[in-house]
């Protein structure tokens, strides 16, 4: 099968496209056949060396949409089912920017029946971030969020989810994003946050330490990059998501793309083939929705 790897860091140009055995799935695993995988920017990380792993061959791709196409021991999955999946790994030597991918069956939830299998794949783990960066933020229905990054596809995740919680929610974004965001739920719109006017911040544009000045003293602040999230101060609370795979909330989250609730939204879409294309487009940035390749 192809994969794509990086044997060495750089730009878009050391992301190259290999063949490869195609993997067999051990005891309660799965293995995937590929419809549609997301290019999120923790591949591009990847690609640069920001999570280590020199000298070794790195596998790209954490989110898939496709086909059951064999099972391992133990498993509850049959053959032919679609579904999607989250496969976590920073460091892994193979990824789902392949044709096939072997996944822990746990982290296997039914597709959507409501789009297709590419927009299914911007699902995981850009929804399961949100809801699990919403979990510790431990918001209490008409309770005050501010949403940084309102627009992107965390953020916009966040946004959804939260204002079905009871959540009165502030999207932060450009100006011109200003009707798709409060489109999603948000009930106001800012572009210049006031000071301490928030019971918590989701900071999905990573602007850290900046971010915190509008957090009510004694309030909450949750970042999307494990581990870099600010000290506290005025006695917030401060924390950063480390996303997990989980198929029984990821199903969950399923059934609110059946709903209508959460929008599913595909930029662009590229070949595996085209793969360092698609790293230089997602690279330049202004990327509305996701990118996802198509082996």
């Amino acid at each position: 099968m192809r994969a794509a790897v990086v044997r060495t860091f750089g730009g878009p140009e050391a992301v190259e496209v290999v063949e490869r055995e195609v993997p067999e799935p051990g005891a309660g695993q799965v293995r995937i056949k590929v419809a549609g995988a997301t290019l999120n920017p923790v591949d591009l990380g990847v690609r640069g060396g920001f999570f280590g792993g020199e000298g070794k061959e790195l596998g790209l791709g954490w989110d898939v949409a496709g086909t059951v196409d064999a099972v391992g021991a133990g498993g509850s999955w049959s053959v032919g089912e679609r579904v999607v999946a989250l496969y976590h790994g920073l460091t892994k030597d193979l990824g789902t920017h392949a044709e096939y991918v072997v996944v822990d069956a746990d982290a296997v939830a039914e597709a959507p029946v409501s789009v297709d299998a590419i927009h299914a794949a911007t699902l995981p783990l850009n929804a399961l971030t949100a809801v699990q960066a919403l979990d510790l933020l431990e918001l209490a229905p008409g309770q005050s969020l501010l949403v940084a990054g309102a627009a992107g596809a965390v953020g916009g995740f966040a946004v959804q989810l939260a204002a079905r919680q009871g959540v009165s929610v502030t999207g932060l974004a450009r100006a011109g994003d200003e009707e798709f965001v409060r489109s999603l739920g948000a009930a106001e719109f800012t572009t210049a946050p006031g000071a301490g006017a928030y019971d918590a911040v989701l900071d999905t544009a990573v602007l850290g330490e900046a971010a915190l000045e509008w957090v009510r003293d004694g309030g909450a602040y949750v970042g999307v990059r494990p581990g870099a999230h600010p000290g506290s101060v005025r006695g917030v609370r401060t924390g950063s998501v480390s996303v997990t795979a989980d198929g029984a909330r990821l199903a969950e989250l399923v059934g609110l793309v059946d709903e209508g609730v959460l929008t599913l939204r595909v930029a662009e879409t590229y070949a595996l083939d085209a793969v360092a294309e698609a790293h230089d487009r997602l690279e330049k940035g202004g990327v509305r929705g996701r990118i996802v390749l198509v082996p």
